[in-house]
């Protein structure tokens, strides 16, 4: 301070008016003090001159003289002590010196003094600016007086500041704005003038009763010459769309606008023409594109608050616009002389189109503007449709023009100063193609169709704009060879029509008006049909191009009613040729380039991104079951296979690369992509599972193992990912898991270790990534909320093939000691810790041992542990249908007894439990059944004989169902089948000779599953009084016979799969039904076993007649699959997705696959699902009407459920619902006609494919 004089307070008052100038405009543009604080702080960041202002270089050099020699000292301390490798903890040496010099006491010394020389030099200044503003408010009074008629003479105060802007903005002080702003004022009077206009409060001005004349009076100013000033109106403006009500800046918007729509229309303005392009560096260009910026960015943000003022303000801001973009020149007969309008400026600040996006979204908005486009601006639709329509005959007649080579880079970021005629047209062409886009998507926009363009004789309809959009793709030019992290960035012109057609395609009404139809069904795959065919005009699409079409034929498949189009055409009972549709002209294409059988595509380093791109799309496909039955002519399975085992050898022979060799980089690269293909192929192969046909197919590639593989390393990488996130293959493991080979596949990948251990952390330990502020609380549910999605999963897996072949011949480790970091990993570990808890030790090693324990109890069939053991054991020892058996609840009742139900402990079980319902009564045969009774003994022509019986079955079925019973269905079954196996036109399987006796054959051993089987089917026998007392003896003798008999037709076979050792695995269900209905009677039931062989029936209702069978294909036999698998439940899906949606829709939302649970019906027969007498009507029906009845019975089944389906979809406990609980109200009976109807419409297919299980083979 000592050295501080006069001269230099001066200077530095001198420097810090040069400072606040500079900023002046920034800092009164500031609507606070905080924010005028803000961006002083921010200033180094924000003003490009700021270390050219001399009190910034005066302060530099101020530090640089008092801290200049210690920060060389400590620079040189820092230098030396890292050379001898000490650390600091810093990460760099310039942070350490800063932290030591701000630590220092000459740091502190500097900040002291120059506070103190600030404060009088400020305080000076504050001085000498209150002096000049007493001697401006002095002038300002004597112009006043001068114009008595235009100041106001109330109280307003003008002695505050101008800084804190307090004072009242009034009419008069408008008034004088006005004059001041005149044209004829000089220059510095209306700068101050607009100075004064800025800082004033924005409703104060608005107030005033001047303001129309004020807009009008800013209107013109805007066309003023000087640069400066009419920068200084647009910021005046921007102020005014910022920070003033909509009512306001409607009046500025419209006004700008207005000036816009008179500078285009005047001939004294040179507007460039398109030959001349736009130079941005021209100050009158600029000056012009700031003006539609300006007006852009208010066009963009205006939608988000209009809403909450009257429609007017809004109508006017749209009309205005309008209004201005429909502006035209006289048009010349040459497009290069053609004066630019402002449409061409308005595309160039939003090329996509932004504003008309926003003003499209809201109902309130779009109703005007479509309203308005349809009644006065059509025209605006009209040159949109005409520009994409030039840009396009461009394309074809300049397909590589280098003028257009602007458009081909992708994400350039490079900044353009000149745009030329061309360039300008292309950015016009993306507007119009964005807004027409946006258009499309709306009902009243698609209405404004047909356009009617000059010099073109025919209309342009929907349908010939999206011909249009798609021909573009592969005639425009395109991008260089891209890479997937640059295709986000591309501005093509076929990237900017893709991403137009997704955002048609994502809109359901408008996808089906525009898109499903075959004229642009055709017009996208007209180059595969040119590649395929070798024609010229292949070489003029692109790989790019092809990609682009794959997208949008994807986005197409992923919907139902574009995969219709795709599978069948826009006719589906047409006669055109059957492959002739999309998915076969997709899936012939995608076969080929596959197989490398085109060879334009030879060497291609984008030939991967094409495969990958049509696989996606076939994936779509085949990942239904109607597209599967369309594509499976063309084995894509087995050449994706092919494609996957060679991609597999070339990553094997990749060269490790060498460290500093050149060659890394580009080696790292090629094992990247290598690696990125093979990915891709395995996930379409795993993609085939999606369905149960599908599964089969995976299984025959030999590459399910690696398929799961793949499947289990995405499940890893997502539960790294998020815990809650919903797995993508939840029903292709549903499927994997209905096969036994899936399930050893699911076992070997490490899926299966994964779901115990996160069960069994769930259940024993609490997740680690939790913080526990408080215990847990003891769960009231038999399955705690915490352990239902492992619970849901487990069940999902445990279907009877997938148990059998994981647990069938181990046995429980039962072990002494169990340690507490023990966590089990297999299924076989869960049954002995969580079910079998048969020794102290397994208790003691349980941290909660009832929940648990009851876990476990409820995982196996599925609240105290006491009441769920006892409802366990009563559904274990209990056979029935739900009219025919009752089971004890899993919770207690309320009031003074919450249990009533007794305890099973031991043999017999309690008759409280036995149904009391009347069983095997006589019931009367009336006519009808006489009648069909007496048809079948004596046979006419044998065809119409048939038919005849089948026709007199229905009536029954649908008028008298219960007469089907008893004695009389022995006998129609008995004589239908007799004589049904000695036609044969009926006859499936040859007659095989069989002599075996009771003799030779008693002595043969029935397996422990065979024998449990056994012993429930006579106690059901019995219980429905249709058993006696020697029938066990006699059910033994015909499950060894049938043994003997089916292993006469078997083939050899070596598997690994458990499932396929030997004889039948499971009990069998069919032959213990045939038992019953024959009453016991040993000779009758084999008898009738025998002829039934023959027919195609017994393959889909008796399991074990096509078990390792000699008449499947090898391929078929050795993947452990059996037809009612990939056949019957195949068509269930397909079925179920046509007749029932929502039911198959809940499906896909709980991760489970009808397949599944199908398959487990029609393998126990319906045992302890369905009563009695709907058994035999569901075997009857079969063995009368077809194999495929077994489908229709399925569906009628879920259309019969689907109320109980979608509640417990929604509760989360699908699976056990309908694994657990049996068909309560269902009876064949009423739902024959439906079933009868799903006959008509699906029997050509569904028996067609039955039929050929013999020969599917690959």
């Amino acid at each position: 301070m000592a050295h501080f004089s006069r001269d230099d307070e001066a200077m530095l008052q001198a420097m810090l008016r040069q400072l606040f100038q500079s900023v002046k405009e920034k800092i009164t543009g500031a609507p606070s003090l905080e924010c005028a604080e803000e961006i002083l702080l921010h200033l180094e960041e924000t003003d490009e001159n700021f270390h050219n202002y001399e009190f910034v270089k005066y302060l530099r050099q101020y530090i640089c003289n008092t801290l200049g020699s210690m920060i060389e000292e400590e620079m040189e301390k820092c230098t030396s002590a890292q050379n001898q490798s000490e650390e600091f903890g810093y990460d760099t040496i310039v942070q350490h010196v800063t932290k030591r010099t701000q630590e220092s006491k000459e740091y502190k010394e500097m900040m002291h003094s120059i506070k103190d020389i600030m404060m009088v030099v400020v305080e000076s200044m504050l001085n000498k600016f209150e002096e000049d503003e007493t001697r401006l408010q002095e002038r300002q009074k004597k112009i006043q007086k001068q114009k008595s008629n235009s100041y106001c003479t109330d109280n307003c105060s003008d002695s505050d500041s101008s800084f804190n802007q307090s004072y009242k903005f009034c009419q008069g002080k408008l008034q004088l704005i006005l004059d001041q702003l005149d044209p004829g004022q000089p220059k510095e009077v209306r700068y101050e003038a607009l100075q004064m206009l800025c800082s004033a409060p924005p409703s104060d001005v608005l107030n005033c009763e001047n303001w129309t004349t004020l807009c009008e009076k800013l209107t013109v100013s805007l066309a003023d010459p000087d640069p400066v000033f009419s920068d200084r109106i647009l910021k005046f403006y921007a102020q005014t769309f910022t920070l003033s009500p909509l009512h306001m800046t409607k009046e500025i918007y419209t006004s700008l606008a207005k000036h816009l729509e008179l500078y285009f229309l005047s001939r004294e303005n040179h507007i460039p023409t398109l030959s001349m392009g736009i130079d941005t560096t021209n100050p009158n260009v600029t000056r012009l594109l700031k003006k539609v910026r300006l007006l852009n960015e208010y066009q963009k943000e205006a939608p988000s608050f209009w809403i909450r003022h009257p429609e007017k303000y809004m109508e006017e801001i749209v009309e205005s616009t309008l209004s201005l973009l429909s502006v035209k020149h006289d048009q010349s007969h040459l497009v290069s002389q053609k004066t630019m309008d402002p449409i061409y400026f308005l595309a160039l600040v939003d090329a996509k189109a932004v504003w008309f996006n926003k003003w499209m979204h809201a109902y309130y908005s779009r109703t005007v503007l479509l309203r308005l486009l349809e009644k006065k601006y059509k025209s605006l639709i009209n040159t949109a449709v005409q520009q994409c329509v030039q840009y396009f005959e461009l394309c074809k007649t300049m397909k590589a023009d280098a003028t257009l080579r602007r458009s081909k880079h992708c994400g350039n970021k490079q900044k353009n100063l000149y745009y030329s005629g061309q360039e300008l047209q292309y950015i016009y062409f993306i507007h119009s193609m964005c807004l027409l886009g946006r258009l499309l998507i709306y009902t009243h926009g698609r209405k404004l169709f047909p356009i009617k363009l000059k010099n073109k004789k025919d209309s342009v309809s929907l349908k010939d704009l999206l011909v249009l959009f798609i021909q573009l793709i592969y005639y425009s030019p395109s991008c260089p060879k891209m890479t997937l992290a640059t295709h986000s960035e591309n501005y093509s012109p076929a990237s900017m029509v893709t991403e137009v057609l997704w955002m048609l395609c994502d809109q359901k009404e408008c996808a089906i008006e525009c898109l499903y139809n075959s004229t642009v069904i055709e017009a996208l795959l007209q180059p595969i049909h040119s590649l395929m065919k070798g024609t010229e005009a292949a070489s003029h699409c692109s790989e790019t191009a092809l990609i682009h079409i794959a997208d949008v034929l994807a986005r197409i498949a992923s919907v139902e009613e574009g995969l219709i189009l795709l599978l069948y055409g826009e006719n589906m009972n047409s006669s055109e040729e059957e492959n002739s549709t999309g998915a076969h002209i997709i899936a012939q294409f995608s076969k080929k380039v596959l197989d490398g059988d085109i060879p334009i595509f030879s060497g291609s380093e984008m030939l991967p991104l094409v495969i990958g791109a049509y696989i996606s799309v076939c994936r779509q496909i085949y990942g239904t079951c109607e597209g599967l039955q369309v594509l499976l002519p063309y084995n894509l399975h087995e050449s994706l296979a092919k494609a996957w085992r060679k991609t597999s050898l070339l990553s094997e022979r990749i060269p490790t690369p060498v460290e500093g060799s050149d060659s890394v980089s580009s080696v790292s690269q090629q094992s990247q992509n290598i690696m990125a293909c093979e990915e891709n192929l395995l996930d379409a192969l795993l993609n085939f599972a999606a369905t149960p046909k599908g599964l089969l197919l995976l299984q025959r590639t030999g590459a399910i193992d690696e398929c799961v593989t793949l499947m289990f390393n995405r499940y890893a990488k997502e539960l790294q990912i998020s815990r809650h996130k919903k797995f993508d293959y939840e029903v292709i493991v549903t499927q994997v898991a209905s096969t036994a080979a899936g399930a050893i596949a699911l076992q070997s990948s490490g899926f299966i270790n994964a779901l115990i251990t996160e069960l069994w952390t769930n259940l024993e330990c609490g997740r680690d990534d939790v913080r526990v502020t408080h215990p847990r609380s003891t769960p009231v549910d038999p399955i705690d909320r915490s352990c239902q999605k492992s619970f849901l999963a487990l069940v999902n897996l445990l279907s009877f093939p997938a148990v059998y072949e994981l647990v069938g011949n181990e046995e429980l480790p039962n072990k002494a000691e169990y340690s507490l970091r023990e966590i089990p990993t297999y299924i076989t570990d869960i049954i002995d810790r969580l079910i079998i808890l048969n020794s102290e030790a397994k208790i003691r090693s349980l941290f909660n041992f009832e929940q648990s324990h009851i876990f476990g109890l409820r995982d196996f069939i599925i609240d105290s542990l006491s009441v769920e053991r006892n409802h366990v054991l009563v559904r274990i020892n209990l056979i029935g249908g739900p009219l025919e058996r009752t089971l004890p609840p899993r919770m207690l009742d309320k009031g003074s007894n919450p249990y009533p139900w007794p305890m099973f402990s031991s043999y017999p079980l309690p008759n409280c439990y036995l149904s009391k319902v009347t069983r095997n009564t006589d019931i009367k045969q009336d006519n009808d059944l006489s009648k069909l009774l007496l048809r079948v003994k004596i046979p006419d022509k044998q065809t119409e004989w048939i038919e005849s019986c089948r026709r007199q079955f229905c009536k029954i079925m649908k008028t008298k169902p219960d007469t089907i019973s008893g004695d009389a269905l022995v006998e129609l079954l008995e004589n239908f089948v007799f004589h049904v196996s000695e036609t044969s036109c009926e006859c499936y399987f040859p007659s095989v000779d069989y002599a075996a006796t009771d003799a030779n054959v008693k002595n043969e051993s029935l397996s422990s599953v065979q024998q449990l089987g056994i012993e429930m089917t006579v106690r059901y026998g019995k219980f429905l009084n249709l058993l006696k007392d020697d029938a066990e003896n006699h059910l033994s003798l015909v499950l060894k016979h049938c043994e003997r008999f089916l292993k006469q037709q078997q083939a050899p076979l070596k598997s690994s799969l458990h499932i396929l050792f030997q004889t039948y695995i499971g009990h069998d269900w069919f032959v213990s039904s045939l038992f019953l209905i024959m009453l016991g009677d040993k000779e009758k039931t084999f008898q009738f076993l025998q002829q039934f062989s023959r027919l195609l029936t017994s393959a889909f209702l008796w399991l074990p007649r096509l078990h390792s069978s000699k008449y499947l294909p090898v391929d078929t036999v050795e993947s452990g699959i059996h037809p009612i698998y990939f056949c019957s439940t195949h068509y269930v899906e397909m079925l179920l997705k046509a007749e029932v949606p929502l039911v198959f829709s809940a499906f896909l939302m709980s991760g489970f696959a009808p397949s599944q649970i199908c398959l487990q019906w029609i393998t126990q027969c319906f045992w302890n699902y369905l009563d009695w007498i709907e058994i035999c009507h569901y075997i009857a029906t079969c063995v009368f009407l077809g194999p495929d009845y077994q489908v229709y019975m399925c569906i009628a089944i879920f259309k019969h459920l689907q109320q109980d389906i979608l509640q417990h979809t929604q509760a989360q406990d699908l699976q056990v619902f309908l694994k657990e609980e049996a068909l309560h109200g269902f009876r064949v009976s009423d739902y024959f006609e439906y079933m009868e109807l799903l006959e008509q419409n699906y029997r050509p297919v569904v028996l067609r494919d039955m039929r050929s299980i013999r020969g599917q083979s690959t």
